[in-house]
């Protein structure tokens, strides 16, 4: 039987409740759902979350509240989970949750935005330098499922208009595009564009000038796989039609 995992950057817990989340979580029925940036510390996720059956639920907030934040909602307890990659510099954000079950870990991960004028262009490397040891410290015990909002577009593909953010807009410097290359060189696999290298979609829309009518996106939303396990993939997709948030949830299905 498929094992089902949905990833969503939900733009916080709590305003995606009132926008229908319970109802989106029945149609998308997960076994696992990695939320990001649930802006919300540890009990104010168990709070809004209450409704919700059947999840076993864990959270990791972070420092200041009501910002960034992660959290994982798994109908199987997972065998452990932990929170952060180990490094302090990059653990005050609430932005990595690692759940171990008997053959792989699930990662889910809200990566760090270089900020309006790439204010934390430098910070983010650092950030991708670290996550990436993390990950393939991971990988040498047992196969790794990353998810999350990886806040960069990878190819001129991965967005509406590549050309004139080139450079000039986070999420699609050389810098930020060199780390996701990098992951791959290190083992790991982008599955929705190995299973579609040549398809058009996106996760993330801005709020403005309608742009999720108009399909003006980027697709920096991932499941990323070892290796080992890409033959275990049944598919990787986008539930384009679920709203609530600036990002859609995104799917995997294993074998």
């Amino acid at each position: 039987m498929a094992l089902n995992i949905v990833s969503w950057n939900v733009n916080g817990i709590r305003a995606v409740m009132n926008k229908g989340f319970a109802e989106s979580l029945a149609s998308m029925h997960p076994d696992i759902i990695c939320l990001q940036e649930t802006k919300a510390q540890e009990d104010q996720v168990h709070v809004a979350l209450e409704a919700i059956d059947g999840y076993h639920i864990f959270a990791n907030s972070a420092e200041r509240k009501g910002y960034s934040s992660t959290a994982i909602l798994s109908k199987r307890a997972p065998i452990n989970v932990a929170n952060d990659i180990g490094v302090k510099a990059h653990d005050q954000e609430g932005r990595v949750i690692t759940a171990e079950y008997d053959d792989y870990y699930l990662v889910t991960a809200y990566v760090p935005n270089s900020g309006r004028g790439l204010v934390r262009h430098d910070y983010r490397a650092r950030w991708d330098k670290a996550f990436r040891r993390f990950l393939v410290d991971l990988k040498q015990h047992k196969p790794v499922i990353l998810c999350g909002d990886l806040n960069v577009a990878h190819q001129p593909i991965d967005l509406a208009h590549p050309k004139p953010n080139y450079n000039k807009t986070a999420g699609y410097t050389q810098l930020e595009i060199d780390g996701f290359t990098r992951h791959l060189e290190a083992g790991f696999v982008d599955t929705f564009r190995q299973l579609y290298p040549e398809t058009v979609a996106y996760t993330w829309w801005a709020y403005f000038r309608n742009a999720r009518e108009k399909n003006v996106g980027w697709r920096i939303d991932y499941f990323l796989v070892s290796e080992d396990l890409m033959p275990r993939v049944g598919d990787s997709f986008m539930h384009s039609g679920i709203m609530g948030s600036d990002h859609c949830p995104i799917g995997l299905t294993l074998h």
